[in-house]
């Protein structure tokens, strides 16, 4: 292989690229391989458009973090390029004769860069020893990185003439790996000419943090799906599976046990297009029979092949999203949560709002009288009225009480104030409006801030109970559950009873259990009972 054609471009500019995702297919002198990213990070530039050739040692692509400057490593390249390292290593030692190597009918294999952070790689295991043929595409070692032990599989054809280390035993970033080429050929015209030109060498490595297809032997290509075969074959060799890394993922992700699967690639190994075409044969179906009867096996049963298409779509995430990302995973892994559940029987609470609702100008909500029992609360229990500012507390003397709204964005939290001073009808009436006002993105800065406990409501989904994060700066939210009908033992007795159940979220800097648990017993009382409340 002198150059390779790039064939499809699975990433572009801007794309994030993952260490074993597939970037490229390339087109050799032999067939279409398919090319693994070895790096982490963002797609800064593309050496080729589809189509176009890029010569051993061009520059593929170059991957980095976002807005890095690359323009550096290109020129860097060229000019590398462009200078014979050889030859300028043979005119600053002058005593030292070039080592001929163009009758050499052979090819020195490279240690590539597999991880942004490698330096070197350790030889885990070996495939082929000196002597065994190997052709291109198939397994030759497994080199263990810094980040994980990837499968080296061969870009050239012939014997194995040298190995440049022993399993164990580590191998430097573009050192020698092996060379491979004709039987009886002067590899070691090769090791002397390395070892004269070496300093140039490293040189040139250090300069290029770009993805080479020279480094593309650690790209761990797989057979091409292009490639026609005529029959398939085992792939299991000594108990191990022959298939190349993109297949055994595919297998992983269709949850297909790859050693039932047909290899059509060289020497019966697994490619992508056997694990897209495989149909699993569904195992014969036994039937227990007694003893004195035949037992028969029944015929095997053909599942039909489904056709379908994965899909996705993309959506840019909101500035209201970005901040309840933010806010949320801050409380989540900044303050140390703790959880509360308790059962309040709401036979009592639901005749009220019945006697309430006939007098009352607007409807009054079970929500409602769930804020309204939360404010009466923490009138009476001020340490869970507070919040967290890192070197010492606030206890909250005001009352506001954060309502969680779902909008189409994402949540809002509008805040009703002083809501232990206000009606259960005006408490109704302010909800609502701030709803609507939630939903047509409506509410000003005053109508979501200050909230000193907020409250999250789910019990209109059905939902019977569930946990939610602390919304800061507040040091609890209460999950409220739906109400449902459930047998409950009253004068001691079995009866049919309507339980809520709520959990309360605390921040264990700020509230104990023993502060929340009595803070819940209170809420509870005055639920049980409503007519507490209005007192």
């Amino acid at each position: 292989m002198e150059e390779g054609v790039i064939a499809v471009w699975h990433k572009k500019v801007g794309d994030k690229v993952e260490s074993g995702e597939l970037m490229a297919e390339i087109e050799t002198d032999k067939a279409t391989m398919d090319y693994e990213s070895y790096h982490d990070g963002t797609v800064l530039y593309l050496g080729a458009e589809e189509g176009e050739a890029v010569a051993v040692n061009g520059i593929l692509a170059i991957v980095g973090e976002e807005g890095e400057d690359y323009k550096s490593l290109l020129g860097g390249a060229s000019e590398k390029a462009e200078t014979p390292e050889p030859q300028e290593k043979a005119e600053d030692v002058p005593s030292a004769a070039p080592v001929d190597t163009s009758n050499v009918n052979a090819e020195i294999v490279r240690m590539p860069k597999m991880s942004d952070t490698m330096e070197e790689g350790v030889i885990a295991a070996w495939h082929k020893k000196v002597g065994d043929t190997v052709e291109s595409g198939e397994l030759m070692a497994e080199v263990e990185t810094d980040k994980a032990t990837m499968e080296y599989e061969s870009y050239n054809d012939g014997t194995v003439l040298y190995l440049g280390a022993q399993e164990g035993e580590p191998v430097k970033i573009d050192g020698i790996l092996a060379i491979v080429g004709e039987a009886g050929a002067d590899y070691q015209a090769l090791i002397d000419a390395e070892a004269q030109g070496g300093d140039n060498q490293a040189a040139a490595s250090e300069a290029a943090t770009a993805v080479e297809p020279k480094a593309a032997p650690a790209a761990a290509p797989k057979a091409a799906d292009s490639t026609p075969a005529a029959t398939s074959t085992p792939a299991s060799t000594e108990g191990r599976t022959k298939a190349s890394p993109l297949a055994k993922k595919l297998a992983s992700e269709k949850g297909i046990d790859i050693t039932k699967v047909s290899g059509s690639g060289e020497g019966g190994r697994i490619v992508k297009r056997d694990i897209e075409n495989y149909v699993p044969a569904a195992e014969p179906t036994q039937v227990n029979a007694p003893s004195a009867q035949a037992s028969t096996a029944a015929a095997p049963i053909e599942l039909p092949q489904v056709v379908a298409e994965e899909g996705f779509e993309e959506v840019k995430v909101s500035q209201m999203r970005k901040t309840i990302a933010k806010r949320l995973a801050e409380s989540k892994f900044t303050a140390p949560h703790f959880y509360l559940t308790m059962e309040i029987n709401m036979d009592k609470a639901i005749e009220a709002r019945k006697s309430m609702n006939e007098v009352s100008p607007v409807k009054i909500s079970f929500n409602d009288m769930v804020i309204k029992a939360v404010a009466a609360a923490l009138r009476k229990h001020p340490k869970v009225n507070s919040s967290w500012l890192g070197d010492k507390i606030r206890l909250n003397k005001h009352i506001h009480i954060g309502v969680a709204v779902a909008v189409e964005e994402g949540l809002l939290v509008p805040v009703v104030r002083f809501a232990d001073n206000k009606t259960l009808s005006h408490i109704s009436a302010e909800v609502k409006d701030l709803g609507n006002k939630a939903k047509n993105k409506e509410l000003q800065p005053q109508d979501w801030e200050g909230n000193t406990f907020t409250i999250s409501n789910l019990g209109m989904f059905g939902i019977e109970e569930f946990t939610a994060i602390v919304n800061p700066p507040d040091s609890c939210i209460l999950a409220v559950g739906g109400i449902k009908q459930t047998a409950i033992v009253k004068d001691g007795e079995l009866a049919i009873g309507n339980v809520m159940k709520v959990t309360m979220s605390c921040d264990h800097r700020v509230v104990d259990g023993a502060i929340g648990s009595a803070f819940l017993q209170t809420f509870k009382h005055y639920l049980e009972d409503p007519i507490r409340i209005l007192v």
